[in-house]
Order: structure tokens, then C-alpha cells, then sequence
């Protein structure tokens, strides 16, 4: 990334207002085409989209090999789910922050939201560059 500065959070770490670090993102869900709306709809915000997983093993594998910032990571998944995707990212030394998105509402997911070591959850058509910039602020 060149010198310049990104618009306030959009892009960003989101720990300050005029922030030069990239936020890094893995997306892990089993639809290819919302990878594919995920990453352009945050490539064109400013979002470095650092890989993608399609499962919830290959999204531990890549979360370790990449190291992102941030996993948006699907709630259902065709091997493990990911929640305990989420709470396996939660055991590393220096863990990711995890946003779980989901087609359903979050009300679907109230008590397992709570007891999950998630930072939020997102509704997919909901889901922005801002938004999760402003998650990690």
C-alpha cells in the first residue's frame, strides 16, 4: 500500500481516523459466489482479501498459514460448523478476530452467538467493508 491515506475505518485497521495498515481478511464460506461478492465488495472498499477456505478445516489451515486480522467466516459449514471454527481460531496465541455472517438473522443463533468467541456476527446482506473495519475499532 503507498503512502497515501484510505478514508476514515473504510479499509482500515479501524483503531484510528486516518489509518495507513490494510485490514486483512479471510473469507471462509462453502458458496463460491458469495466468495466472489465478498471479496470484490471489499476489494473495492479498500479490504486486502488475503485468501478464501471453503470448509471449516481448511479455514483453520489458512487462518494459521495467513495470518488475517480479521475471518468472516460462515456459520454453517459442510464439515464443522463455525462456531467451532471460531472458538478453535480462539485458541491461538495471537487469534484472529472473527466475524460470523449468516444468510439467517442472528436471532437464529442468540445463544450460541453469546457463548461464541466471535467479535459479531453480520447478516450477509449487510455485509460492508465499514461494517467490519468498524468491528475492529
Amino acid at each position: 500500500m503507498t503512502d497515501a491515506r484510505v478514508r476514515p475505518r473504510a479499509g482500515c485497521c479501524g483503531r484510528c481516523d486516518t489509518c495507513l495498515v490494510q485490514l486483512t481478511v479471510l473469507i471462509v464460506d462453502d458458496h463460491e459466489g458469495f466468495r466472489q461478492m465478498a471479496r470484490a465488495l471489499l476489494e473495492a472498499e479498500g479490504i486486502e482479501v488475503v485468501g478464501e477456505a471453503a470448509d471449516g478445516e481448511s479455514a483453520i489451515t489458512e487462518a494459521e498459514r495467513l495470518r488475517p486480522q480479521l475471518v468472516l467466516l460462515d456459520v454453517q459449514l459442510p464439515d464443522i460448523d463455525g462456531f467451532e471454527v471460531a472458538a478453535r481460531l480462539g485458541e491461538a496465541s495471537d487469534p484472529p478476530a472473527v466475524v460470523l455472517t449468516s444468510s439467517h438473522a442472528a436471532s437464529s443463533y442468540r445463544r450460541r452467538l453469546a457463548q461464541s468467541p466471535a467479535r459479531a456476527f453480520i447478516p450477509k446482506g449487510e455485509l460492508s467493508g465499514e461494517a467490519l473495519a468498524a468491528l475492529l475499532a
